[in-house]
């Protein structure tokens, strides 16, 4: 081989190992590697860049978009909760949970819709006295087989068919992977219903302690024209939150205390929660109800615009000493008290009528330039900001929901590329309010672009410098059979997914497969596919897939649990794709 080739491949097996054994970021590490094959001679600078301007890369993130959209207008929760109902045994609890999961998955971002089942679970899971352990691990895996199912499911999806598009020439339509992703999904899916139960030990989640939290009391009211009238307790999801518990009910000037789960809501109920500072985070992703302060509605800042913060009283605080209606808070900081927490406890009573002392601790609405505004203000001596605790913009969720379909429709009818219909559905989200500018444009993670697109670059100098045709040479021999070696392609990808990123991976072993293709004489196309569904099909550690990693904690997991599932999982999905993907595309 010659000394480019050499370069090339000592630079895999550096990004290889340091994304394995070093903390170093990703995006670093890929970064390094780009610059070094470029001021090494092997990739002229526009070689380097071409991930850049990758039809794929663009397309994921103008996906990000659409996905915060859904998040935003609270679209996924919306669809989850009234789906997963009330099961009556963990096998169709289970499936009440794959259904959905795979379905979104299949059209939006895997992160996006595990992020968004997570809570829902935790809180459905100890409502039907399951253990999470039993549910989310399951989601994860069948958000991951329900991306594989179309082009635009996965971000590893739509890298190799930008990989087939600039190298190849060849695209694949939406629903293209459909005719494997299908099956897989439904002999994966049944092999979690059969067998999780058995192989998934019940543990207990991650799960804060309310009695280490700051304490508060806050008050919700039952919207009159909300889906919450009617129901019972239990039914609206309100028995079991996560950071906090419902005690009493205020109906028409009375107080009804320690309400069984049966009660049924009227419209205009004041319900009354104890909990830590996240319970109202919580309660603010709840459809249906509102804050019940008054002055809530008299904050001149936009829905959207809001969030939950933490202030810490200071002794500079003008209302020192005062009633919270004396220190006319929302005129001065244009922010609503919610509840105040005294010594770590709540302190009951109108919020109104509580006199103020300094080393009280507020939780208020407010805009979010209020952390930045008074962070270093002597009016608190302490000031933060609860994450993702802007309430959703449930009315405009049908919205979201709708360009997300008509932007299936076209890409799948072939009226647009799949590149054209994400560019045109961000576009409609961010015209039709579903999310704005600011908010669309911090979900938009760039690291994971600069991954992807500087791991183009390692891609493009292991064929241009001869390096993958010489591995192909060393991994086929002339009388290998097509099968076997599909088979071996696949392997070799999922073991690189379980160590670094499944788009990295996939990356890497593209030019190798087309080697491969080439040095047999046959289609290469079955190889592309098979490093889409190795890539993806990350079972058996918590590192190789993000959702994975994600409910890792409020799973209660260890590794060898990933291990129990995942290997046999990995073991079936494996097999059935490498039968099912030559009987589609031909060798």
């Amino acid at each position: 081989m010659a000394m480019d080739a050499w370069l090339s491949i000592f630079s895999v097996i550096a990004v290889l190992v340091a994304l394995a054994v070093t903390r170093i970021a990703a995006d670093a590490i890929l970064i390094a590697a780009m610059a070094f094959l470029v001021v090494s001679g092997v990739l002229e600078p526009a070689e380097a860049l071409v991930g850049f301007s990758n039809t794929g890369v663009m397309t994921i993130a103008a996906l990000y978009v659409v996905a915060a959209a859904l998040k935003e207008t609270g679209a996924v929760q919306w669809v989850a909760n009234g789906l997963l109902g009330h099961p009556s045994s963990l096998k169709k609890a289970q499936l009440r949970v794959m259904l959905p999961a795979s379905s979104l998955s299949a059209f939006m971002n895997n992160t996006t819709v595990v992020a968004m089942f997570i809570p829902a679970l935790q809180e459905w899971s100890r409502k039907l006295k399951l253990s999470p352990s039993k549910l989310l691990l399951p989601l994860s895996y069948t958000a991951i087989l329900g991306g594989t199912c179309t082009l635009i499911g996965t971000s590893t999806n739509l890298v190799v068919d930008g990989l087939l598009q600039s190298e190849k020439g060849v695209s694949l339509g939406m629903f293209e992977l459909a005719q494997v992703g299908l099956p897989i999904l439904l002999i994966g899916g049944a092999f979690l219903v059969l067998f999780s139960d058995r192989l998934l030990p019940r543990r207990e989640g991650v799960i804060e302690q309310l009695d280490m939290a700051r304490e508060y009391s806050v008050e919700f009211v039952v919207n009159e024209s909300g889906p919450l009238a009617g129901k019972t307790i239990s039914e609206a999801g309100l028995r079991n939150l996560q950071y906090g518990y419902l005690t009493d009910i205020e109906r028409d000037g009375r107080l009804m205390t320690a309400v069984p789960p049966e009660t049924q809501l009227e419209s205009g109920d004041v319900l009354v929660f104890i909990g830590a500072p996240e319970c109202a985070r919580e309660l603010r992703q709840v459809r249906g109800v509102t804050p019940a302060n008054g002055d809530i509605h008299k904050l001149d800042v936009a829905n959207h615009q809001r969030c939950l913060v933490e202030a810490v009283i200071g002794p500079d605080f003008t209302g020192v000493g005062h009633t919270v209606r004396e220190a006319r808070v929302r005129s001065r900081f244009q922010a609503v008290i919610l509840s105040i927490s005294r010594q770590g406890r709540r302190l009951p009573g109108k919020v109104g009528d509580i006199r103020l002392q300094v080393g009280d601790t507020l939780l208020m609405e407010t805009g979010h330039d209020f952390v930045e505004q008074y962070r270093y203000r002597r009016d608190f001596l302490l000031v933060s900001a609860l994450n993702d605790s802007t309430p959703p913009n449930f009315h405009k969720a049908p919205l979201a929901l709708a360009v997300l379909g008509l932007m299936v429709g076209v890409a799948g009818l072939g009226l647009l590329s799949i590149f054209e219909a994400a560019l045109l559905a961000g576009g409609g989200v961010l015209m039709t309010g579903c999310i704005t500018v600011s908010k669309a444009r911090r979900y938009i993670d760039l690291s994971v672009l600069t991954v992807i697109a500087a791991s183009f670059s390692l891609g493009a100098a292991m064929t241009s410098s001869g390096a993958a045709q010489a591995i192909a040479g060393a991994v086929v021999s002339d009388s290998m059979s097509p099968w076997l070696a599909l088979a071996m392609i696949y392997l070799m990808t999922t073991l690189f997914t379980e160590i670094i990123t499944n788009n990295a991976a996939a990356v890497l072993m593209f030019p190798i497969a087309m080697s491969v293709s080439e040095q047999l004489g046959v289609n290469f196309m079955p190889f592309a596919i098979a490093i889409m569904f190795a890539a993806s099909a990350s079972f058996m550690t918590p590192l190789g897939y993000q959702t994975n990693l994600m409910v890792y904690g409020p799973g209660g997991y260890r590794l060898i649990d990933y291990l129990r599932l995942g290997a046999p999982l990995s073991l079936l999905v494996g097999s059935t794709a490498v039968g099912l993907i030559p009987l589609v595309w031909s060798f």
